[in-house]
């Protein structure tokens, strides 16, 4: 359990950012999926690597080691869905590594053999998971890490130490093989002597040049048409450019339940009939308990912590001394509060924090160390001989746990905030029972600990009716269908909102935690329209599938129009371009061809070549002046907006981008192109993720 604290409050932050996972709890309710798993099609599967289906038992086996994992680091287990969600992604990261990269990194002739990872783990070459997992002020003592396997581990009961040290080894191992495989493909990008001489002389070169721009049309040109064949056949000859994951266009209409002005008015009474008993009441916990949506609490507020519950509370409780309840305030979502100050003090923000920990119940031993440390004896020297946390060293002191807030202590530990420095006490928590001295603490600053009376506004069971049978005149409309569901937004005058989605779609405009919705729509087919789908409780969808997008090569009519689009735009370009030609034709001097044009020359003294350069221009327009002898005029040139023609005045070389720029551009480049590398294994692989099917 020593083992676990220390982990818990030292290390755990760091080893989140060097393996650049968050280890967070991940808690599902299979009964969400019960219906899905009766069958064993590979539309249930979590999804597919390299040929291999992770059926979702598999996944979830995944996502419990690492909730196991997050319990050793944190103590805790979180429950918010983005955290849910990281968690989700770490498991679904082990298995691609486990099922693909791995495996591609050994077929490229990479290994890391056992004595390699011993070395890397427990040995003389530690890797940085490990240094920052073991690590203390006095720097990294492999010793440390045989104490852990051979002691921690084997007398942890729970097995969690276990987990967490396979995790390690796991995570040592796949970090070694991404470093080797990134290197084998880094030390392949080579520049050659020519190549860095061709970079250097490319990114010196700067030219005067003088140039006309004639813009391309924002209205549409009649003249200019794409025909249905020329459509067909770039989809055909492109189709790689029209992947896409399923899809659909829907509408849909939602209904919010919101409590009624009676609703309203019987929350206001429902605080105010118990407003005199909260402002004397001398059992406030218990009294919360029966009247309030929020309950007690131990917070020490200091002045406009209370904003993010109420302003009008924060200035009641921080303006001057106030006696009794505050008057009754409410809010934009009708929620009612009144406060009461219940203590006021000088508390500091932070607690310098050391422990002894012994094992539960050992209350006699405690008050003994209690003692012999209010006599003088030596701290670090006590957690020595009798803590159970050997680890726990910050600063190079044994025993130090170091700085403590309100929102960032071990469970149990709450009371270092207010205890006295240099007066050792006895915590009881669920590791075990701590002598805990503080030695040291922040400025002292006023704050209050603070009673609030809270009740929200409910709809009421008449209101909830009265929204839900607005919803089912609705459905009933529609009937199931798209027509039915247009001709029931037309009857009854209510807004349709249209989105597209996919299977990760979880919010419906300002709706949250919609995925009822999702799963709904991609069950349909196309032109059905659904009965009421609650979501939260309190608003009330009805969805239409108005287009269906499989998976795969999207089908010609839907990408025509972008395609029509961007031919239009092409043979503008085109048509353009050939009527500069013409109107310039026979004419030698730039000045002569603007004023053919209409235009004026534009002088540009010193563009650069650079691939580093900061301005931002037309890549046709430079790449122009770069062709272009000096001297001479350049045709016309098409570009992304506009018709160019460039005259080179002069060239210079410059001396400002260097061997070392050319080698640190080069360097650059092949880490971008590593940052590739497991995508274009993935697509290779035929990697496909379908986890936005089930959560």
């Amino acid at each position: 359990m020593a083992v676990l604290e220390k982990i818990r409050v030292k290390f755990g932050l760091a080893i989140s950012i060097i393996i650049a996972l968050a280890l967070l709890s991940f808690i599902i309710d299979p009964s969400t999926l019960e219906s899905a798993l009766q069958g064993m099609s590979s539309k249930y599967d979590v999804g597919k690597i390299a040929g291999r289906s992770i059926r979702y038992n598999e996944f979830l086996e995944d996502v419990d080691r690492y909730t196991s994992i997050n319990e050793v680091i944190r103590g805790t287990s979180v429950k918010s869905e983005a955290e849910q969600q990281q968690i989700r992604d770490a498991a679904w990261q082990e298995l691609v590594d486990r099922y693909l990269f791995v495996k591609n990194a050994k077929d490229a002739g990479i290994t890391v053999g056992k004595a390699e990872l011993l070395d890397l783990t427990t040995g003389s070459n530690p890797s940085p998971i490990i240094l920052q997992s073991f690590s203390s002020q006095d720097g990294f003592d492999p010793q440390n890490v045989v104490d852990f396997v051979q002691n921690a581990v084997p007398s942890d009961e729970t097995g969690r130490l276990q987990i967490f040290w396979n995790y390690l080894q796991n995570t040592v191992n796949n970090q070694q093989f991404y470093t080797k495989y990134g290197t084998l493909f880094a030390a392949s990008a080579y520049q050659n002597t020519l190549e860095k001489a061709d970079a250097v002389a490319r990114n010196n070169a700067t030219a005067n040049v003088d140039y006309v721009t004639v813009t391309y049309p924002f209205a549409p040109d009649s003249t200019v048409t794409v025909s249905s064949a020329e459509i067909k056949k770039f989809y055909n000859d492109h189709k790689s450019f029209f992947q896409q994951r399923a899809n659909r266009d829907i509408e849909y209409v939602v209904f919010e339940v919101v409590p009624s002005a009676a609703d309203i008015a019987l929350a206001n009474e429902k605080i105010n009939e118990v407003y005199d008993e909260f402002a004397t009441t001398d059992n406030m916990k218990a009294f919360l308990l029966r009247n309030s949506d929020r309950q007690l609490s131990d917070y020490w507020y200091r002045s406009g912590e209370l904003n993010t519950i109420n302003t009008d509370i924060n200035n009641f409780v921080f303006d001057g001394n106030p006696t009794g309840a505050s008057p009754v305030y409410s809010d934009r979502d009708n929620i009612f509060y009144t406060a009461r100050v219940m203590e006021s003090a000088q508390i500091a923000d932070s607690a310098y924090v050391k422990h002894i920990l012994l094992p539960a119940g050992s209350k006699d031993r405690a008050d003994s160390l209690v003692a012999v440390i209010k006599k003088g004896g030596d701290f670090a020297a006590l957690a020595a001989q009798f803590s159970s946390d050997q680890g726990s060293a910050a600063d190079g002191q044994l025993g130090n746990i170091g700085w403590m807030t309100q929102t960032y202590l071990i469970p149990g530990f709450e009371s270092v905030i207010t205890a006295k420095v240099g007066e050792p006490y006895v915590v009881n928590t669920q590791y075990g029972t701590h002598v805990v001295l503080v030695s040291a603490k922040t400025a002292p600053m006023l704050k209050k600990k603070v009673a609030i009376l809270e009740k929200a506004s409910i709809a009421s069971k008449e209101t909830f009716n009265t929204f839900y049978s607005q919803a089912n005149r609705f459905a009933t409309l529609a009937n199931h269908t798209y027509d039915g569901y247009k001709a029931a937004v037309d009857s009854l005058g209510v807004y349709s909102h249209s989105l597209n989605v996919n299977e990760a779609t979880s919010a419906y405009g300002g709706v949250d935690q919609a995925k009822e919705v999702t799963r709904w729509v991609f069950d349909a087919k196309e032109g059905k329209s659904s009965d009421i789908i609650t979501v939260n409780n309190n608003y009330f969808f009805i969805a239409a599938v108005k287009d269906v997008h499989k998976e795969g090569t999207a089908d010609l009519r839907e990408v025509a129009d972008a395609i029509r689009q961007q031919l239009y735009t092409r043979k503008l370009a085109e048509a353009r371009t050939a009527d500069v030609a013409g109107k310039i034709a026979g004419k030698t001097s730039l000045e002569d061809m603007a004023e053919a044009l209409g235009v004026n020359v534009v002088n540009e003294p010193s563009m650069s070549f650079s691939t580093t350069g900061a301005r931002l221009l037309d890549p046709a327009l430079v790449g122009a002046a770069y062709a272009t002898p000096a001297g001479q005029v350049s045709g016309p040139v098409s570009g992304s907006y506009a018709t160019y023609i460039v005259r080179v005045n002069s060239r210079e070389d410059g001396d400002f981008f260097t061997e070392q720029d050319a080698a640190n551009l080069a360097l650059q480049k092949a880490q971008y192109s590593s940052q590739l590398i497991l995508p274009v294994m993935s697509q290779i692989g035929d990697v496909k993720d379908n986890r936005a099917r089930f959560f």
